[in-house]
């Protein structure tokens, strides 16, 4: 499989790239729309959205660095390859998340509000940025067979795309787009009953991390702490932060109603 889908003369077009910028521009324009119906300022959302991209990816991609140390220490100028993969999601969470927090202190709006809005926005951001995982044939997990896949009823075009040089592997990335894909559905739900704020960014921690810990078990390409796989370690501790802001949010909801 081609992972490139274009070239302009010498400038070569990723499918990575590609669907990285398509589930960016859906974020934003979900992010707009709810910010818009709650008349928060326009400006205030694009310089939110705009910082807080580029945090994200720098954020995804340094974190991945920090894990492959050793070879980004030999290979400084491939630091800024992002278009051949090596963006790990947590770390972009993470940073764009202290960014959202932070901004949004600063301008005195709602934080909880805030990362409600940017959930629903980066959980179809991930699932549709899953899919540059696909032309890159990474992110898969450990050896199959194409009867097994077809027992799943994965598509058939997604089977013939982990066959690597004749070896067939469990797609992880397409379980983790329908889980996304899934959880893009509960979470505005959630947001259609009006929950209390910060509940829809508690359930989008929990919903994502839940997977995302069995399915990093599937994976061959995980980065490791030891003999722990980061992504589970920080699956975990998400789930376990989701929860309580959860149950915090869900405190501070039965104290307002008895008043």
């Amino acid at each position: 499989m081609n992972p490139i889908a274009f070239q302009l003369g010498n400038l070569k077009i990723y499918w990575y790239s590609i669907f990285i910028l398509i589930g960016a521009i859906i974020a934003i324009f979900l992010f707009l729309r709810s910010a818009k119906k709650e008349k928060i300022e326009e400006e205030f959302s694009i310089n939110l959205l705009f910082y807080g991209i580029i945090i994200g990816i720098i954020g995804a991609r340094l974190y991945y660095c920090l894990f492959n140390l050793d070879y980004y220490l030999a290979n400084p100028l491939n630091i800024i390859k992002i278009w051949e993969g090596g963006l790990a999601i947590h770390g972009g969470i993470i940073a764009g998340g202290l960014w959202f927090i932070y901004y949004s202190k600063k301008h005195h709006k709602n934080v909880w509000q805030i990362l409600d809005f940017a959930s629903i926005s980066i959980i179809i951001a991930q699932a549709i940025g899953r899919w540059g995982n696909f032309f890159n044939q990474e992110a898969h997990g450990i050896v199959t067979t194409k009867e097994a896949l077809r027992d799943l009823f994965i598509p058939n075009f997604v089977i013939e795309g982990m066959n690597i040089n004749g070896i067939y592997y469990y797609p992880t990335f397409y379980f983790e787009f329908l889980w996304n894909l899934l959880g893009f559905v509960v979470l505005l739900i959630l947001k259609k009953k009006k929950v209390k704020t910060g509940k829809i960014f508690g359930v989008y921690l929990m919903w994502y991390s839940f997977a995302r810990f069995f399915i990093e078990g599937m994976r061959t390409d995980s980065l490791w702490l030891g003999p722990i796989r980061v992504a589970q370690l920080m699956s975990l501790i998400l789930f376990i932060a989701g929860l309580v802001i959860i149950i915090l949010r869900s405190r501070k909801e039965d104290k307002t109603n008895a008043r």
